[in-house]
């Protein structure tokens, strides 16, 4: 089956090739229209060219995508694991910004929140149903299967990894990283990578619901806030992080639970076998992993600096082209 999936050079290649086009073309997209901007991100930036390089190499798009039914019972705890993964995401993520935040300032996210119902379903649309399948294809698809003859544990959280950075954003890296180990347990398990596609829109679905609501309920908050006890700042931190990790410790508990749990589908796959039969040998192998060095280092390492450059480069080249 070695000739049915991409090895991990190539993958790594496609990761720098895409990464380049997500900092320049994407965000001269996104810049002048955030939903096309994403529309032509997650599509033609992302799920095309993973699709035409499996095609033009010959690979196998139901081997490598793991093209396979998932069951109603596994859809069921899909949507479990998801309910639970999303606290957990929430506070890691807010714990590493409240290091880096002592240190830097980084670009923020910038996620539209519907103002009315038309916008909420557009948004689902395009926020959460398209990267859950356009970013899969590529992540728990492309370079999930070229890493696996690494071990499919390692496949899982080097994909996650990459997948975290892709977003190049410091301020999005941790919970991205989380929810890719958990959407690649999910397509792991289920032998299908609807597995994560599901996981991965009910993910972003859930953020952009809780984002909806709270533009609704901000005006009540607010008025309730004004007969509360004044607080300093520091006690309000210090109630708000305990009460936020007790919940994420009670959602971790029954996130292993219903992990541990999962109907898993008994499919042979050579790669939970195999290894990576010519490590050891391989004297030439650490050219792997040079594009991933190329991507990662200028845009997420050196924190914001040269994400501020490009972000305000890219925005001057659009309004220069703006109609």
């Amino acid at each position: 089956m070695h000739n049915q999936k991409p090895n991990i050079f190539e993958a790594n290649i496609l990761y720098l090739i895409l990464g380049f086009f997500l900092l320049f073309l994407g965000y001269l997209a996104q810049s002048r229209e955030i939903y096309s901007g994403l529309l032509i991100t997650e599509f033609i930036l992302i799920f095309l060219p993973n699709i035409i390089f499996l095609k033009v190499r010959g690979y196998s798009l139901k081997y490598v995508l793991r093209l396979n039914r998932i069951s109603f019972k596994q859809i069921l705890y899909i949507f479990g694991i998801m309910i639970f993964s999303y606290p957990i995401a929430v506070f890691i993520n807010a714990m590493f910004l409240a290091i880096i935040n002592n240190f830097s300032s980084a670009l923020p996210t910038t996620v539209p929140i519907p103002a009315n119902t038309g916008e909420f379903i557009l948004g689902f649309f395009v926020i959460a149903i398209t990267p859950g399948i356009c970013e899969e294809v590529m992540f728990r698809g492309t370079i999930s299967k070229a890493y696996d003859n690494l071990g499919y544990r390692k496949s899982i959280l080097i994909s996650a990894i990459l997948f975290g950075f892709f977003h190049f954003n410091i301020m999005n890296l941790v919970g991205p990283i989380f929810l890719g180990v958990i959407l690649g347990i999910l397509a792991h398990k289920a032998n299908s990578i609807y597995a994560s596609m599901l996981g991965h829109t009910l993910n972003n679905g859930i953020a952009l619901s809780l984002g909806y609501l709270m533009t609704k309920l901000m005006p009540l908050i607010e008025e309730s806030s004004s007969d509360e006890l004044m607080m300093t700042d520091n006690i309000q931190f210090i109630i708000s992080l305990l009460f936020f990790a007790i919940i994420a410790a009670v959602c971790l508990s029954i996130l292993l639970i219903l992990l541990r749990n999962f109907p898993e589908s008994k499919v042979y796959d050579d790669s939970l076998y195999l290894g990576e039969l010519t490590f050891g040998r391989d004297k030439y192998i650490f050219v792997k992993y040079i594009p991933i060095v190329v991507v990662l280092t200028p845009n997420n390492i050196i924190t914001g600096f040269p994400q501020y450059i490009l972000h305000n480069v890219i925005l001057s080249i659009s309004e220069e082209f703006r109609i």
